[in-house]
């Protein structure tokens, strides 16, 4: 049998995704079932924007979970992923971040991968022929039943749509679409939709919390219109306006859906002590929003896709914004702002500029970064504490408002079925 995956004795906790124990976020084994079953499981995992390998041999490095891959692309146009260690001794071989190459060549014995991860060539196959007493000898070599395509790297799933490129070490993984779900699927093609994409920049954080806190913090319509300054101060997004909780039939992705207004003060900002009625900007031209014909409707987007991938589409700012754990209390935050190919260079320019909301130091994201390391300081010192997830009761179903948890419950309930397979 396996062992219980949190070993407090919180058995109502486990039937009730409203509470979740403190140990979720902070026990070793329970984040080292959570590599095995969820990242390095059954489950496609965001590894690239295409826009970033554009031609044959770019390549770049990244995670899935804790697992180093090399996301490629091949003389073909087709993307592979594969495992960056080689199959010899388990030298992590590539370290850039991004490059271009004909193959791949493991620098401590010269093994030799196509970008497929086929083992090409290896020095020494049949060892050394040398002359002694004029008879030729082979001293070493790899023994005769050695194959080289039984020595490759490992190669993942890889699934791509519209620009997106997602891997999985599971090749039995269900397809990327089914995956998504047909509730979540059209928002995701919202944003790509299939345009041409231009990458506008890259930033990154460590933050000191465990990586749920992340899924759950843009799963979280609560606190963005308290914490926020920036955002219940100036309209962004508050709880009195229009809104929609979209989730997948397994709870494991969602969609926060808004409209924005115009701020000042009213019924939702009283007593809120991070409002702001007479702030003003020195420029002004961080709030130059103007609606893109492709919006239709709502001017936010915050889309969750289980386990590593968040795609933000605030006002006209866009990003990818990529979770990759580090243990238990800890992961790292790589943010890639993008926009379309087709911009005009003052949209550009103004996806760059609202950009600067969000971001390690953004005008709102910092807020974010720091509650989850006081929330994982805090899950630290109470071993038997437990989060409460309540606001909205304490099912599990999409809403027309955002004055819910809603979408939190459903994750912890979809890691729930996972974690007790």
């Amino acid at each position: 049998m396996n062992a219980p995956i949190e070993t407090h004795a919180a058995e109502a906790a486990q039937a009730d995704c409203s509470r979740v124990p403190y140990t979720r976020y902070t026990d070793p084994g329970t984040y080292a079932r959570e590599l095995e079953r969820i990242f390095h499981g059954r489950h496609w995992s965001y590894v690239a924007l295409e826009a970033e390998i554009p031609e044959p041999g770019d390549f770049k490095t990244t995670f899935v979970g804790e697992r180093a891959v090399i996301v490629v692309r091949d003389r073909d146009g087709s993307v592979n992923v594969v495992e960056n260690h080689c199959a010899h001794r388990g030298v992590r071989f590539l370290q850039q971040p991004f490059g271009r190459a004909k193959d791949f060549t493991c620098p401590y014995h010269q093994w030799n991968y196509d970008l497929k991860g086929n083992l090409q060539g290896l020095p020494f196959l049949r060892g050394v022929k040398r002359v002694e007493d004029r008879r030729t000898r082979v001293d070493g070599g790899m023994p005769a039943d050695f194959r080289k395509q039984d020595h490759g790297l490992t190669q993942l799933a890889v699934a791509r749509r519209n620009g997106l490129v997602f891997a999985c070490f599971d090749h039995g993984v269900e397809p990327l679409e089914d995956y998504l779900g047909p509730e979540v699927l059209p928002w995701v093609d919202r944003v790509f939709d299939g345009r041409a994409l231009t990458l506008l920049g890259y930033s990154r954080q460590r933050i000191p919390g465990n990586w749920k806190l992340m899924q759950e913090n843009i799963k979280d319509p609560y606190h963005p219109g308290l914490l926020h300054t920036w955002f219940v101060t100036f309209g962004l997004w508050r709880a009195d306006q229009r809104s929609q909780m979209v989730m997948d039939a397994h709870g494991r992705h969602a969609v926060m859906i808004s409209r924005r207004n115009e701020g000042g003060a009213g019924e939702v900002t009283q007593g809120v002590t991070s409002f702001r009625q007479g702030m003003s900007l020195h420029d002004d031209r961080l709030l130059d929003v103007v609606p893109e014909p492709w919006w239709k409707g709502p001017t936010v987007t915050m889309i969750t896709l289980f386990p590593s991938l968040i795609v933000q589409q605030q006002v006209n700012s866009l990003s990818t914004r990529h979770i990759v754990p580090r243990g238990p209390g800890e992961f790292d935050f790589v943010w890639t702002h993008f926009g379309y190919a087709d911009d005009t260079p003052e949209m550009t320019r103004r996806r760059l500029r609202q950009a600067n909301l969000f971001g390690p130091a953004g005008f709102v994201s910092a807020d974010d970064g720091e509650v989850i390391e006081m929330s994982q300081q805090g899950f630290a010192q109470d071993p038997d504490g437990l989060t409460l997830a309540r606001l909205g009761g304490t099912g599990v179903a999409p809403t027309d408002h955002m004055v819910t948890e809603t979408l939190i419950r459903g994750m912890h309930a979809y890691w729930q079925k996972v974690m007790a397979e």
